[in-house]
Parts: structure tokens; sequence; C-alpha cells
């Protein structure tokens, strides 16, 4: 509890986080009305008029077009962070333990991949694959991949220096089982608010994929299509765009405030 008081940002997040994922778990089960059912002598109906949130211009109900937009845009952004935090961890508890030319060679990729944005990337996937949540996903994995390998390197080449590593390479175990003993479990706190952090990102990058066409192919509702699609009603109907910008804009705030909070909780260093 004290923790809570000194951190109120912690619980800000967790709220906001939690609210999130409950919104996008009950979306699975239970909309107010199918949120790609058109109802056009119902459409831009303002909030309260017509459902909850009001309609969009095929008529389809606001709110649950939101909901599933949750749903969809929070597995999408999971998934593409869980496959870039796997790879990337990978990568760098692994150059950590070899160092050497390894290091620089890999260290020079990651700069590449920097250079290189995620929309970008879906771009040239979707030119191949074709556009797709598949490619959404892939592409902001691949972006992923730098972070997590340059935070993982950092963080493990120090744990390599501390004594009880030393001692453990003097008794003759191999960097193997170091690694998987000493290194990973010593660095996961840094990773886990690493990957709640990058999750905000990715919800963000999705959402600007589909903004573009590049995520989630309709009638699938996504926030970055439902901003899309308002550009042409922002003078009739301003609450089209208004409100998936507002869940975007909480979703990664909320995750921004639950890493900062977390960072601070998994300091060893912090009394609480």
């Amino acid at each position: 509890m004290s923790f809570l008081r000194r951190h109120p940002t912690f619980l800000v997040g967790l709220v906001i986080t939690l609210a999130l994922v409950a919104l996008a778990l009950l979306s699975l089960v239970w909309t107010p009305m199918p949120p790609t059912r058109m109802q056009i002598i119902h459409k831009l109906k303002p909030p309260m008029a017509h459902g909850l949130l009001g309609t969009d211009q095929f008529g389809r109900d606001v709110a649950s077009m939101l909901m599933v937009g949750a749903w969809n845009s929070l597995s999408t952004s999971l998934l593409a962070v869980a496959l870039g935090a796997t790879l990337g961890t990978g990568v760098g508890v692994l150059v950590a333990a070899i160092r050497g030319v390894t290091e620089t060679v890999v260290m020079r990729f990651c700069d590449i991949i920097f250079a290189v944005p995620p929309i970008l990337s879906a771009m040239l996937l979707g030119a191949f694959i074709g556009s797709g949540r598949f490619t959404a996903i892939i592409a902001i994995a691949v972006f992923m991949v730098p972070v997590f390998a340059r935070l993982t390197l950092s963080a493990a080449s120090q744990i390599w220096t501390r004594d009880y590593v030393m001692a453990a390479i003097g008794m003759g175990r191999n960097r193997a089982k170091i690694t998987v003993v000493h290194v990973l479990p010593n660095i996961a706190n840094q990773i886990i608010v690493q990957v709640t952090i990058q999750l905000g990102l990715a919800i963000l990058t999705e959402a600007g994929l589909s903004f573009l066409g590049l995520g989630m192919p309709p009638p699938a509702p996504t926030w970055g299509r439902m901003l899309s699609d308002a550009q042409t009603f922002l003078g009739q109907a301003p609450w089209l765009a208004l409100l998936p910008g507002l869940a975007i804009a909480l979703a990664v705030m909320g995750l921004n405030m639950l890493g900062d909070g977390l960072r601070d909780l998994l300091d060893p260093r912090d009394p609480s």
C-alpha cells in the first residue's frame, strides 16, 4: 500500500490497462450489437441517440466496434511484442555470452533494422504477401527485435561481470547453463518492464498500420481503421474520430504509466 501511495501513476496505469483487457475479453462473448451489422437507416446517429456511443456512416454501433477493436488491437500487439521480445532476448543473451566480433555484427544489424520504420516494413511485406494481420504482426515484431536485443545485451553483459558468475565459470560450468541459471533470472525484471512499454508502442503502430489499410482487413473493426473512415465525416460526426482516438491515447498512456510503475516496483533499490 505504501508503494501505491508513493507511486499513484502505477495505480492509474494498472486500472486503465485492466479496463482495456476486460473490455477486450468481454467483446469475445458480448457486445451491445453485432459490430459489423449495418443499419443505414440509423447512420451517423450521435451518442445516446441510437446506442451508447452512436453509429457510423453505415449504421454500425460504435460502442461494439470499439470493444472488438480493443481485442483486435491488443491481441495483434501482444503477439507482435511476444515474438519480438522472444527473438530479441534470445539474440541478446547469446551475444552477451559470446561477445567479440559477434557483438559488433549483431549491433550493426540492429542499427539497420532501426533505420526501417515498421510502417515501411509493413508496406514492403504487403507487396509480397499482402496486407493483413500477419503482415502487421511481423512488421511490428521485426522492429521490436533490436529493442530487446540491445536491452538484453546491455543488462546481460553486466551480469557476466558479477562475482557469482565468475565463480560459476571458475567451477567449469558452461555458458549456456550460466545464462539460464544466473543471467536470465537477473534481467527478467527489465525485460518485463520493457514488454509493457513496447506494448503501448505496438498498439500505436498497429493503429497506424490499420489507418493506412495495412492491418486487419475489413469488416474486422480496428481503432486505426475507424479513425481512417472518420476523416470524411469530421464536421458531421466528430465522435467517429474522437472516440477511437481517445481509446488509443488511453491505452498507450495506461501501458506507459504501468511500465513506469513496474520499473519502480521491480527496482531492488526501492525500499518499498
